[in-house]
C-alpha cells in the first residue's frame, strides 16, 4: 500500500512533494468501519459552525459532523497525520463517510478579509486556463527535475461561476497526475463574506463527477454567513480588503494568502484515498493529509 502525495498549489502552479510508502496494518490491526462509525454524532438541520459567522442549512440529504469529529474520520478511519484545524464536515444523508462508497467536503474559513468581487464581469476564464496550464507545465519541469511526478490541468470540469447574488463562487477542475491511471476532479465552493471566505472543497476521481455533481451542486447552497459577517455588511471605513480578488481566488489566491488549501478527497471504488493538501504562504512548514486504502 502506498500514499500518494499530491499538492495544489498557489496560483495554479504546483510544488515538488514527496511520495511517502506507508507502513502495511500489523495482523488485527485492520480498521473496523461498522463499530468507527456507531461513534460519530452527526447534526442535521441548521448547524452553525464552531466560528459563529455562519451556519448550514442541512435539508434532509446532508448531514454535519464536528471538527473533532472530522479530525478523528481523517486521522483514525482515513489516516491522516494531524492537520489544521477544520470547521467540520459535510456528508450525505445516505452514506457514511467511513464506507468505501462515503464522501464528505471538508469545510473552513479564511480569515483573509473582504473578497472583492468587481472583477467578476470582466474574467475571461480561457485565458485564465490557459495561464493557469502554462505555469503547471514550466512548474512540472522542475518537478521531474527533482524526482517527482509531473501535474497537469487538463481543464475546467465546470467552468466558473459567480452567483453575484449569493455571493458564491464554484468551479471544478480536471487534473491528470502521471503515475495515475484515471484523472482526478477537484471541486471547489467559496461563499464571499463580510471579512473572509468559507471555503467548501472536495477531490474525487473524474469517473464519479456524473454521479455525485447533483448532490455537490446542493452543497454550494448550504452555507450562509450569519447577520454580522454577511458580504453586504461589509464597512470600509473599519474593514480589511484582500490582497485578491475573484480570478485570483480561482487561480489559488486564497490558498496563498490565508495559509493552505484543504480539498478533501472522496472515496473511490477500488479504495484509493488521496487528501490534496495546503501549504503555508512563503515556505511555512506544508502540513500535509495523506490518504489510506480503505480495503
Amino acid at each position: 500500500m502506498k500514499k500518494i502525495l499530491e499538492a495544489i498549489t498557489l496560483f495554479g502552479l504546483l510544488l515538488p512533494l514527496p511520495v511517502l510508502a506507508a507502513d502495511e496494518p500489523e495482523a488485527g490491526q485492520r480498521f473496523d468501519a461498522t463499530a468507527f462509525e456507531s461513534t460519530l454524532h452527526y447534526q442535521t438541520g441548521k448547524v452553525l459552525l464552531p466560528n459563529g459567522k455562519a451556519e448550514l442549512n442541512l435539508g434532509s440529504n446532508f448531514r454535519y459532523l464536528s471538527p473533532q469529529d472530522t479530525d478523528r474520520v481523517l486521522e483514525e478511519a482515513w489516516g491522516n497525520p494531524k492537520g489544521e484545524p477544520t470547521q467540520g464536515m459535510i456528508v450525505p444523508a445516505n452514506v457514511s463517510p467511513v464506507m468505501a462508497d462515503g464522501w464528505g467536503v471538508i469545510v473552513e474559513y479564511e480569515d483573509s478579509g473582504h473578497v472583492s468581487d468587481t472583477d467578476a464581469k470582466e474574467i475571461n476564464y480561457d485565458d485564465l486556463l490557459a495561464d493557469m496550464q502554462k505555469s503547471t507545465k514550466e512548474d512540472n519541469k522542475e518537478r521531474e527535475k527533482a524526482g517527482y511526478e509531473s501535474v497537469g490541468l487538463v481543464g475546467w470540469a465546470s467552468k466558473p461561476y459567480y452567483d453575484a447574488a449569493a455571493n458564491r463562487m464554484y468551479w471544478a477542475k480536471e487534473l491528470r497526475f502521471s503515475k495515475n491511471d484515471s484523472n482526478t476532479l477537484n471541486y471547489n465552493i467559496r461563499v464571499l463574506g463580510r471579512e473572509g471566505v468559507l471555503v467548501l472543497n472536495a477531490v474525487a476521481g473524474m469517473s464519479q463527477f456524473a454521479a455525485i455533481k447533483p448532490e455537490l451542486e446542493q452543497v454550494v447552497q448550504l452555507a450562509e454567513f450569519t447577520p454580522g459577517h454577511r458580504y453586504a455588511e461589509f464597512n470600509e471605513k473599519t474593514d480589511r480588503m484582500a490582497e485578491y480578488g475573484l480570478a485570483a481566488m480561482v487561480a489559488g489566491g486564497v490558498a496563498a494568502k490565508a495559509g493552505w488549501l484543504a480539498p478533501l478527497l472522496l472515496g473511490m471504488k477500488k479504495g484509493l484515498v488521496v487528501i490534496l493538501l495546503g501549504f503555508a504562504w512563503l515556505g511555512k512548514k506544508i502540513m500535509s493529509m495523506l490518504g489510506r486504502d480503505k480495503a
